[in-house]
């Protein structure tokens, strides 16, 4: 079975096609600059190098056609026609309490997601046209779509509710919903079987660690609290994202730099975090690199960093009574030892402890603790499209 994976942003396009026989990727690419001058698709056929082809892309309807012709073409084709992709799987960002799993897609699911729109008005919409245009350039094809907000649909009220009036939850349905949730999943399932284990023997915590980042505690394979919340702005300090402040401070800031209060929710959400206290560097191996050089900036940033991640470990920690597996995962959380050993010294009351030399390596799956530590440490690199993937292919054959 042939897999088509999209995940459509505001102005890009991934994609992956899988082959679910042996689960590898066949093609994978990026449509980047839709909607504006210059737009392009990096696209890699099998096992050959990259191409890079400049084409208007307008709206998505384009650069989805432009994909379909690249996995078609006669030179850098994988495969003879478009009958040859059996099912498309979509990723969508917020599904609300509405979805707690996937769903094959019919024009009642269209609806519901586009209830979320305002739960998520940067993503939701952009991944509502994806759906469409594939149900428009493949008709027949079945569909289903894999929510970032459904693995975290099992937390309890005391992990999701905020001190707010009810009516807020109530009417406005404003609680903590999480994302990053098909990562979470993968890597909670993926490292329960490297070790040998099944998700449900094991209280684990992953750390989702990139320019978003985000921690999750996994208990016996359900997620029970996620450090983001009714948005992705909220928890940890990400590359350009503030993570949790006072709110107070939002009124104050927007009144001293006589902005709109709106105006201040886009300086949190583009220009803070490890950005807002670098000047700039939001990339962790620049950080990294001026954290060695001394520069007091890069110093302080990496360090709020990882204090900020141990904490979230430590609160999890609490909330499991206990943890087995701290995974790492995510650009950082996969390449940066740095960032992992940093993160690991604030974790020794747990009897964690880090083997320096497995710890320096890259690769797949890792054991970065020592054998006597009594939580086992891993690295598992994520596959989001790889969970999509298998989500699809089993709703698609139900």
């Amino acid at each position: 079975m042939n897999i088509l994976v999209i995940n459509c942003g505001s102005s890009s396009l991934k994609f992956q096609l899988i082959d679910m026989d042996n689960e590898s990727v066949t093609a994978k690419g990026l449509c980047e600059r839709i909607g504006m001058d210059g737009s392009r698709i990096v696209y890699t056929p099998g096992d050959k190098d990259k191409i890079t082809i400049e084409s208007p892309m307008p709206t998505h309807t384009e650069a989805i056609q432009v994909v379909l012709d690249c996995l078609t073409g006669a030179e850098n084709g994988v495969i003879k026609d478009l009958s040859a992709i059996d099912a498309v799987g979509h990723r969508v960002v917020h599904g609300g309490e509405k979805f707690a799993e996937s769903i094959v897609i019919d024009d009642a699911v269209i609806a519901a997601i586009e209830e979320c729109n305002e739960l998520a008005p940067l993503h939701n919409p952009a991944n509502l046209i994806g759906i469409n245009v594939c149900k428009k350039l493949m008709p027949g094809v079945p569909m289903v779509a894999v929510f970032d907000t459904a693995f975290h649909q099992t937390m309890p009220p005391k992990a999701y509710l905020y001190g707010l009036p009810l009516k807020a939850y109530k009417e406005y349905r404003v609680r903590r919903y999480g994302f990053h949730g098909t990562s979470h999943r993968f890597v909670s399932k993926h490292v329960a079987e490297y070790l040998g284990k099944k998700p449900e023997d094991l209280k684990t915590i992953v750390c989702h660690l990139g320019n978003g980042a985000s921690i999750c505690a996994v208990d016996h394979g359900k997620s029970v609290d996620t450090s983001m919340g009714f948005t992705p702005l909220a928890g940890l300090v990400m590359g350009t994202r503030s993570g949790d402040i006072d709110p107070a401070i939002l009124e104050y800031y927007a009144d001293k730099e006589d902005i709109s209060l709106k105006q201040a929710i886009q300086v949190l959400n583009k220009e803070s975090g490890l950005a807002g206290l670098t000047g700039g560097k939001s990339d962790c191996r620049d950080l990294e690199a001026g954290y060695h050089a001394g520069d007091e900036d890069c110093i302080n940033a990496m360090e709020i960093f990882c204090y900020d991640v141990a904490k979230y470990v430590g609160a999890y920690a609490a909330a499991l009574n206990g943890v087995d597996v701290i995974a790492f995962t995510a650009g950082i959380g996969e390449n940066s030892g740095f960032v992992r050993s940093k993160v690991c010294e604030y974790l020794g009351y747990l009897g964690v402890q880090i083997d320096a030399e497995a710890n320096s390596q890259r690769g797949d799956d890792m054991t970065i603790s020592t054998p006597d530590s009594k939580v086992t440490v891993c690295v598992i690199p994520t596959n989001e499209e790889l969970m999509i993937a298998r989500d699809t292919k089993e709703l698609v054959e139900a």
